[in-house]
This record gives structure tokens, sequence and C-alpha cells, in this order.
């Protein structure tokens, strides 16, 4: 046994090795290039320290920090045909599935989950981008309409949190069928007199854009999210024109009267709730007192007669004679016959 090459040997290899340090670290801000260690990005719920960008969340996440101390059930979605047309582009749409299926551990694009906001029951149907870009297809459009059921259902409120690139493409004409289907599901909830609010995130376009996600009763945007149907390039192609450079975003919504309220994601739960209270408040503004029947009203000391003021010194009689204190003033008497000026 050689121990020069079987013991010193790899303790000193192991000394001057480089330590192997994880990749998913450190993250790169979009906006400003700053680095941000993967701790500090959590705790802020995915928003920049340094500028304010707001990144993209994941569904688990924004989930947790909606509901009550985190805390919700998940509703189970219809069950709908996975390939209804075969579709084959560059690669067969089933191998899309499996390999969006093996990196979210969902089976689509759309989770629905109800509890407790601020007190008060509400279900979120919440989109995940991570799942072939949020794209709505047949599953994504039983499942909202399956949301609105179970809002119904549980008399509460709906809240649809959309982060999609539009309906998909793979599934052709019936995605776009799921536009009508959705609206119908949302027109139920009002129907019912339930509230529906939507928080658009980042981002929201295509045909979600042009459905369910422009109807809500109050529409509440992330700062900085992008919201448009087409996209910016092929809208400056087609109209030869140079756009804004905050074009689509949710700060050029706001000014031009397309959502209500922009508003910041460490304020977005409080704000909700505030809506919710405002929307949904069945009780009374203040305690109710009883009274007794030994209670008697008030009455007031002094009747008000307009007799018993005293009148201004300065009016006097119609022929000039003063009016003396608990008269009635008398109205002088138009001349029938006035010289015309």
């Amino acid at each position: 046994m050689n121990w020069l090459t079987n013991y010193v040997k790899p303790k000193l290899r192991d000394l001057v090795r480089p330590k192997e340090i994880p990749d998913n670290l450190w993250h790169k801000c979009t906006k400003c290039g700053q680095m941000i260690f993967h701790r500090d990005l959590d705790k802020n719920h995915h928003v920049c320290q340094h500028c304010g960008h707001h990144m993209r969340l994941s569904v688990t996440a924004r989930l947790e920090l909606m509901f009550d101390e985190g805390e919700y059930t998940r509703a189970e979605l219809p069950d709908v045909p996975s390939d209804p047309l075969k579709f084959s582009d560059r690669r067969k749409y089933k191998d899309r599935i499996k390999e969006a299926h093996a990196k979210t551990k969902e089976d689509d694009a759309l989770i629905v989950a109800h509890g407790k906001m601020g007190g008060q029951n509400v279900v979120i149907a919440a989109f995940n981008f991570a799942y072939m870009g949020g794209s709505m297809g047949t599953a994504v459009g039983e499942g909202l309409v399956a949301a609105s059921k179970l809002a119904i259902v549980q008399d509460a409120a709906l809240i649809v949190v959309p982060a999609s690139g539009g309906a998909r493409m793979q599934e052709g004409i019936l995605s776009l069928m799921q536009m009508a289907r959705t609206t119908i599901g949302v027109e139920r909830v009002k129907e019912a007199g339930l509230p529906y609010i939507v928080v658009l995130t980042d981002p929201t376009t295509g045909g979600v854009s042009a459905s369910f996600a422009m109807l809500g009763d109050v529409a509440i945007a992330e700062s900085g999210a992008v919201i448009g149907f087409a996209g910016r390039r092929v809208i400056e192609q087609t109209i030869r024109e140079q756009l804004p450079d905050d074009f689509q975003t949710a700060e050029y919504l706001y000014e031009h009267g397309m959502v209500d309220m922009v508003v910041r994601r460490h304020e977005l739960r409080p704000t909700l709730i505030k809506v919710l209270s405002l929307l949904r408040n069945t009780k009374p503004a203040g305690d109710v007192v009883e009274l007794s029947s030994e209670d008697t009203p008030i009455e007031s000391e002094a009747t008000d007669n307009i007799n018993h003021i005293p009148p201004p010194p300065d009016i006097r009689r119609p022929d000039g004679a003063p009016i003396e204190e608990g008269e009635a003033p008398v109205a002088k008497e138009k001349d029938e016959e006035t010289p015309a000026e």
C-alpha cells in the first residue's frame, strides 16, 4: 500500500481543488443586470431590491403569497383529451406535453385553489407560465369553467391570475373556443352577484387578454407587467410607426384607463383584501345598540319659530316705519304699474 498515493495525494487534491458552486445561488435582474442572492430574492418575492423590477413568480409561490397563512386546497380539474388533433410540427404535441409535465410536475397550465383571504372565501385560478408559456388549451378552459362553478357553490369571490402567451396553437380551433367558454363562466359568476377580480401579471397577451382577462369587475395589474394582444414588433410592422417605450406596460394601460390600479407585489394581498371587504361587506357599519322600553326619545327644549326671531334693524314696513320685535315682516307689494326704463 502506497500511503503517498492513496492518502496524502487525495488530501492535497481536496485542498487545492476549487469547490463546485451550484448555478442557482445567484440570479441576474433582467432590467438592471445586478446579481441577487437567491435567498434575498425569495424573501423579496422575486422583486429586484436594486431597481424594483418585478420578475416572474412561480404559481405555487404566488398562491402562498395570496392566501391566509399560505394555506389553500387545490381543486381537482376535469380530465380532457391531451392531444385532440394529433398535432405535430417540428415535434409531436404529445412529446411537448410530456416535457412540460416533467418540468413542472403539473398536468396543465392552470391551478385552481380555494381558501381564505382576509377571512373571506375566495377561489383563485392561477396560470403557470412555466408550462408551455401558460398557453390556453381545452384543459385551461375546463379549469376556468370549473373555477367559476366552484365559486358559485362556495359563495366565494373568483380571482384569476393570468400569465399567458395566449391560446395554444397545437389545439387549433379548440383552443380558440375556450375564449367564449371562459367568458360564459365569468358571466355566471357575475349573475350570482359574486365579485370577479383579475390580477394581470407578466405577461398577459393573446387570446387570454382578449377574453376573460379584461372582464374583471376590478382589474389590478402588477407593476411593469406586459399586457396586450399582439406583440410590439407585429404592431410596429403593421402600422409602420414607432411605439412609446412603455407601450403595453401596466403603467401605460393605467394612464389610458384600461386597468383600475397598478399595485406592487408587496401590496397585492392587502389591496385584494381591501377590495374584497368593500365588495362583500355584509356586516353593519357600526355596533347596533338596542333601546329598552324605558328609554324615551329626547325632546327638543325649544321649538324654532320664525316669528320669535327678531328682524335685523334695517328692515322696515312698506310705509317706512320700523318693525317691532316679535312682529312678522310684511313683504312689500310690487307696484303694478312700473314705468319702463
